[in-house]
């Protein structure tokens, strides 16, 4: 069939999310724009910035006034979710079509990427990629790429094609089969031929890459889509049924109950080892899917295969790391077998480069696994920032998904099919239908009727100069990117300020304060300047050890381990009557001394796991070092901690940078300066104030006394002190250790003596 009907099929597992009200009031490319959302909304459909989509637009020729038919299609590393209209490269079609008379063949058709800049409607911007001749040469108004895990399993069966027939028949459909074919230029004149020789057909299934769908109109292609996809899924749960509940050979070992509490405590390990040439945030996941594939007995042999879809491979590199622990072994044993796999891992990966580089291939990038699998525990992914470690774990995710549907439509009897072919066969000459001609049938390896994508191939997409140029475009990381601040203190103040500040630097901040509530405000502040994956909460006594710890692991699961610790929380303890009880001067040097040096104790041995270089960076007082009469409980423990910071940056070095900072009395967003505190304050100072002030009036007026009294006469600001703390913490700052440095305006009083 040709077209789809514009009535919503019969959907078993989908949903038609087209309101034809919303689409009532939309021109063409923005219809694309519509169908792309809705494609993109549905993780089942495609993968996030994954597959494309195009629509044949005519409009005028801005040069001739001319009406032209102009291709548009997805941007280069365009996700369809959350694409805009701004997001579609737009191309003359014609100038496109054209191209295939310069076409030297497929050794050159990496320079027909070079060609389609020149081909670009309106001067667009937008990089067109790699895919854009797939969609030009397709004879279709409306056409989508996409890589829904159903589909791939069916493209990734060693009988696919086979079974893609059996699927025709069932369900009244008509695609073809391609064997595999690196996504270019080739693959487009693969496409424009089987479509002319197979009048009828609603779709294309890339032999162990994806599936095409098309429509003459924009609900038409949609429907096609969506009812192609859904099919298919019925047609694998068919055959999934004969098989039970049984998946991957069964589970060899069992899931941990106490697997959370444990993956918290190899996080730093493992992020630190994966991280030993460049640092990664890692993101944890422990879903029934991930732990049915990593506990099950062909669990350890299917992901040595790797990937079959570009688009899993290109986030997952070309297999995960396993780690074979048993079922009765402790963390310690699995931190000895992280290292063995690791090393086996890198050796394997640099033989990989060795075999298959050539003098033009780009360098050799990080050879660390971006995804660590572990029976009874679960998968850790890794990436730049929680966002790209999260999506490598869910495209490894689809890739199980493809594994397990590829390993489904090996069970039964199929009419008329061959055998799957064993690797003795293809050492043979008996290819799997993924084989095109030129390229040996061993190369392809198959296990459990699942085919994966030959090494050298997969090497030809992870080092190809096109994918190099657009790692190369990506924006340049911030200075804090890649880092983890655990801030306590943060939910108000200096924290604060430190928390924002260091967000909007790179970094992935985890907020702590006892007042958990508060810190929750900030972290939401957080996720409106970076993301919401970049931040975390949780409240903490940091008078208590256990409460320490427990937060510094929640900071540990959610993106691997810390980098930097600050502490800003502090007490300052005051009275109405302006005497300090005994309990009150225990708790303020509790807080302001030895809670101090149990955060630090804590994150010792975290920086010790991880093997990663350590910041640390305390907040003291210029009190430490004035007397003064009716502060004595707050200055003498100031002065404690200044020292300790000394103390503790010579213990933990060299992994370890302590410093501190020394501000001068911050009024404003300060939690230690209540109403009865400041009162007392502007008494001792005979500052005049009236009773019906509010809080801020009358910080205001304590800030502008304290300021007369410095060389700047500046009030000092949270975010002063943000400044400096980060400096402090920061790459800048790497040969600077066991200072306390003063932010007080130019305090004379506080002049090192």
């Amino acid at each position: 069939m040709t077209s789809a009907t514009t009535a919503s099929p019969a959907l078993h597992f989908l949903e038609d999310r087209w309101d034809p009200t919303v689409a009532a009031g939309l021109d063409e490319p923005e219809l694309l724009r519509y169908r792309s959302n809705l494609l993109g909304s549905d993780l089942r459909i495609t993968n996030f910035a994954g597959g494309n989509t195009s629509s044949k637009v005519i409009e005028l020729d801005p040069l001739t006034g001319d009406p032209v038919e102009v291709l548009w299609v997805k941007g280069s590393g365009g996700d369809l979710g959350s694409i805009k209209r701004t997001g579609f490269a737009t191309i003359y079609q014609e100038k496109l079509l054209a191209l295939e008379r310069n076409y030297k063949g497929v050794d050159f058709e990496d320079d027909m990427a070079e060609m389609y800049p020149l081909c670009a409607f309106r001067n667009n911007p937008v990089a067109a990629s790699i895919d854009t001749p797939l969609h030009g040469f397709l004879p279709f108004p409306h056409v989508d790429h996409l890589h829904p895990d159903w589909g791939i399993a069916l493209a990734a069966s060693a009988n696919g094609k086979t079974r893609m027939e059996e699927f025709n028949r069932e369900f009244g459909h008509s695609l073809v089969w391609l064997p595999w074919q690196r996504p270019g230029f080739e693959l487009a004149l693969m496409m424009k031929r089987i479509v002319a020789e197979n009048p009828g057909c609603d779709g294309i299934v890339l032999g162990g890459h994806g599936l095409f769908t098309w429509g003459q109109t924009q609900r038409e292609c949609y429907l096609n889509t969506l009812n192609t996809i859904d099919c298919i899924g019925q047609f694998i749960e068919r055959h999934g049924r004969k098989k039970g509940t049984v998946r991957f050979g069964g589970e060899a070992v069992p899931a941990r109950a106490d697997r959370r509490e444990l993956a918290t405590q190899i996080a730093p390990f493992l992020r630190g080892r994966v991280s030993a040439r460049q640092r990664f945030i890692s993101s944890f996941c422990d879903a029934p899917d991930v732990l049915q594939f990593v506990n099950s007995a062909h669990g350890k042999d299917l992901a040595f295969l790797g990937t079959s879809c570009p688009d899993h491979f290109i986030r997952t590199k070309i297999r995960p790391m396993f780690v074979p622990w048993g079922a009765n072994e402790d963390i310690e044993a699995l931190k000895k077998q992280i290292d063995c796999a690791l090393a086996e891992y890198i050796d394997q990966y640099r033989h990989y480069y060795r075999t298959f580089a050539k003098p033009d291939s780009p360098a050799v990038r990080d050879a660390s696994p971006a995804v660590v699998l572990i029976p009874g525990l679960g998968m850790f992914s890794f990436g730049k920032d929680k966002t790209e470690a999260r999506i490598t774990g869910e495209f490894y995710s689809n890739a199980i998904h493809v594994m397990e549907g590829a390993s489904l439509l090996g069970e039964g009897e199929v009419s008329g099919t061959i055998p799957i072919p064993t690797d003795k066969d293809r050492s043979a000459g008996t290819p799997v239908p993924q084989c095109p001609p030129g390229i040996a049938p061993a190369s392809f390896r198959v296990f459990d009727n699942y085919v994966a994508l030959p090494a050298a191939e997969a090497f030809r997409i992870e080092y190809w100069a096109l994918e190099e140029a657009k790692i190369r475009r990506r924006p340049p990381e911030k200075e804090l990117s890649r880092r983890v601040a655990l801030v306590v203190g943060g939910a108000s103040g200096i924290g604060r300020e430190v928390a924002r500040l260091a967000a909007s630097r790179g970094a992935h901040v985890f907020v702590a304060d006892r007042n958990e509530d508060g810190a929750g405000r900030v972290a939401a502040e957080i996720a409106t300047i970076a993301s919401p994956e970049f931040t975390g909460h949780a409240g903490v006594d940091i008078r208590n050890r256990e409460s320490i710890r427990k937060v510094m692991g929640e900071a540990a699961l959610a993106f691997g381990g810390i980098d930097i610790l600050i502490n800003t929380a502090a007490l300052f303890p005051s009275s109405s009557e302006g005497e300090i009880a005994d309990e009150m001067w225990s708790d303020t040097l509790a807080v302001n001394v030895t809670a101090n040096y149990l955060l630090a104790d804590e994150a010792a041995k975290l920086f010790e796991e991880q093997g990663l270089h350590g910041n640390i960076v305390f907040t003291s007082s210029a009190n430490a070092v004035v007397a003064k009469r009716g502060s004595e409980a707050y200055d003498v423990s100031k002065a404690a901690l200044s020292h300790l910071i000394r103390e503790l940056a010579v213990s933990m070095a060299p992994n370890v940078r302590v410093n501190g900072i020394s501000p001068a009395t911050v009024v404003k967003g300060s939690m230690m300066f209540p109403r009865d505190r400041v009162r007392v304050s502007l008494r001792k100072y005979n500052i005049p104030f009236q009773e019906s002030f509010s809080d801020e009036e009358l910080r205001s007026r304590l800030a502008a006394f304290y300021a007369e009294r410095t060389l700047t006469h500046k009030a000092i600001g949270g975010s002063d002190c943000a400044e400096a703390i980060l400096f402090l913490a920061s790459p800048r700052a790497r040969c600077t250790t066991g200072h306390v440095v003063p932010v007080d305006g130019g305090l004379t009083e506080a002049f090192v003596r």
